[in-house]
C-alpha cells in the first residue's frame, strides 16, 4: 500500500511539462536548480526560491474502517525567466506565458480530457495560485513566478 500519491505524482507532472508544448527549449528540473542556473527560461517542480518546502500534504481516513486514505498536496514550483536586457515589461510577459503553458498543461480540454489526473497518478489537480517576483540586478531584469498546484489522491 501506497503511504502517497506525490512521488508518482511529481514524476507524471515532470514528465507532461517535459512533453508540452511552449515547453520546448525551456529546462524543466525536478527541485532546486544546482550550479549557475544560466538558462534563459526555467521551470522548477518542487521548489520555489527562498523556500525549504516543495510539498504540502494532508491526509484523511476516506471511510470508516481506516482501509483508504484521501491525501491532499499543494506541489510547488517556480517558474524563471531571464536574458539580461532591461525589459522587465518582456520578461513579466514571458513569465506569464510559461505559466500558462503549465496551467494548459494540467488542464482538462479536448485534447487532454484526462490531464488533471496527471496521467492517472492522481484523482485530479489544478493550478491554485502564483505570485510574481521581479528583480533589476547588475545582469539584468529577471521575472519569476512561484505557483502552486493542488491534489487529490485516494491511497
Amino acid at each position: 500500500m501506497a503511504t502517497s500519491a506525490v512521488p508518482g505524482a511529481i514524476d507524471a507532472l515532470l514528465a507532461i511539462l517535459r512533453a508540452a508544448p511552449g515547453l520546448q527549449g525551456v529546462q524543466v528540473l525536478d527541485g532546486p536548480p544546482t550550479g549557475d542556473q544560466s538558462a534563459k527560461d526555467y521551470v522548477a517542480v518542487g521548489w520555489q526560491p527562498e523556500s525549504d518546502e516543495a510539498v504540502q500534504i494532508t491526509q484523511t481516513f476516506a471511510y470508516a474502517g481506516a482501509r483508504t486514505r484521501d491525501e491532499q498536496a499543494v506541489v510547488l514550483g517556480w517558474v524563471d525567466t531571464w536574458t539580461g536586457d532591461r525589459d522587465m515589461h518582456a520578461r513579466r510577459t514571458r513569465a506569464f506565458e510559461l505559466l500558462g503553458v503549465i496551467e494548459l498543461a494540467i488542464r482538462a480540454s479536448g485534447g487532454t480530457p484526462d490531464a488533471p489526473t496527471l496521467n492517472g497518478s492522481v484523482l485530479w489537480s489544478e493550478f491554485t495560485a502564483g505570485v510574481l517576483k521581479q528583480a533589476n540586478t547588475d545582469q539584468g531584469v529577471r521575472a519569476g513566478i512561484a505557483w502552486s498546484i493542488a491534489l487529490r489522491a485516494r491511497i
